[in-house]
């Protein structure tokens, strides 16, 4: 299906056909935009829809001859969270906003950041660090042209992952026998602990907390607060495993290449500012969510530094694994993995563990 439309055509033919005893005339293109997440809890959604949407509206309306309408399908309206890439790469989305968490086959290595979890808790570090990355190893962004027909306009994230649970607890034994949701990659930190791991979205996990299906979910503040989850789940321990810079903001290659040249220039810088925006904006999120949780009634409680750290340590050969794992899949698992721990290391961030790749 061809979701690209150009308006005034009729016009567009009788200009061409006068030649240069007409005026240009501007045209008006229409986008399908898109996310498997709602607007609102979602942060990464809410800033596609409030800041880059209108951005790129008002940026082609003020410095070029044509308009872009943005038709907007969030929640799923579209495609769903494990559906986005696939959306754009066929033409149904335009451009689409999604966690390359539900790709774990397909964009197994764009996830390093999960790899190494218990990193600087701040999201704007995050997103220059991951960034960093993207510069140093050209085939992270090349991978979404060559394969998927859609080139990369931006990153966004999630801010710093912590753990809500039915029940209290206060060691890492405690969690034993425990099922708790998460998103894909960032199972096995629960493997590691002893819980039992259990794959979910955040539109299944009120109901899946409130029914038992698991009694916790990896999940950062902004969202456990704006999805509620804190009701079947009271209990919100903060363990710091990091934010991830993991969500990506794509546009189809063949709608991209159909527009001026001048509105693409626009398009790719207001991605490139949606991403540079997108730190600030998830710490912001996480500011609010962990003080809205606290007013909402939810048990916040913080991890002793001792546990945390005998957590950190199961994990260590956790980057090395997974590095070696994209390796395997042809993948520069081992470039990445690499670059990635310098890029933190040297932002004069102290790791909990010594975090090594062979």
């Amino acid at each position: 299906m061809n979701t690209f439309l150009k308006g005034t055509v009729g016009l567009a033919v009788l200009a061409g056909a006068v030649g240069a005893a007409m005026p240009a005339i501007a045209d008006t293109f229409t986008l399908r935009i898109g996310s498997g997440h709602p607007n609102g809890p979602a942060i990464y959604v809410t800033d596609t829809a409030n800041f880059f949407v209108p951005e790129v509206v008002r940026r082609v309306a003020e410095e070029t001859e044509h308009e872009i309408e943005f038709v907007e399908g969030y929640g799923g309206a579209i495609a769903g969270v494990a559906e986005t890439l696939e959306a754009v790469q066929n033409g149904i989305l335009d451009i689409g906003a999604y966690c390359m968490c539900f790709e774990p086959a397909k964009l197994f290595l764009h996830n390093f950041p999960y790899y190494a979890p218990f990193g600087p808790g701040d999201s704007a570090a995050n997103v220059a660090n991951v960034r960093a990355v993207y510069d140093q190893v050209p085939w992270l962004t090349e991978q979404f042209s060559a394969e998927y027909d859609q080139q990369l306009l931006g990153l966004h994230g999630w801010d710093n992952y912590h753990l809500g649970t039915t029940n209290p607890w206060a060691t890492v034994a405690d969690l034993q026998g425990v099922k708790i949701g998460g998103a894909g990659p960032n199972l096995p930190w629960l493997e590691f602990a002893g819980a039992i791991p259990v794959q979910s979205t955040l539109p299944d996990g009120y109901m899946s907390l409130q029914t038992g299906v698991y009694d916790g979910w990896l999940m950062f503040p902004s969202a456990y607060l704006g999805f509620k989850f804190y009701e079947p789940s009271p209990y919100y321990t903060l363990i710091g495993f990091g934010p991830m810079a993991v969500n990506a903001l794509t546009i189809n290659t063949r709608s991209m290449e159909r527009l001026p040249e001048d509105v693409q220039a626009i398009i790719r810088e207001v991605g490139a500012a949606y991403e540079a925006q997108a730190g600030e904006s998830l710490n912001a999120a996480q500011a609010r969510g962990l003080t809205g949780l606290t007013e909402a009634g939810a048990t916040v409680t913080t991890l002793g530094d001792d546990v945390r750290a005998e957590w950190a340590e199961s994990l260590v050969s956790f980057p090395n694994q997974q590095a070696k794992d994209a390796d395997g899949r042809g993948m520069p698992g081992t470039e990445v993995m690499n670059a990635y721990l310098a890029a933190v290391t040297a932002s004069g961030y102290e790791w909990p563990v010594d975090y090594a790749i062979d």
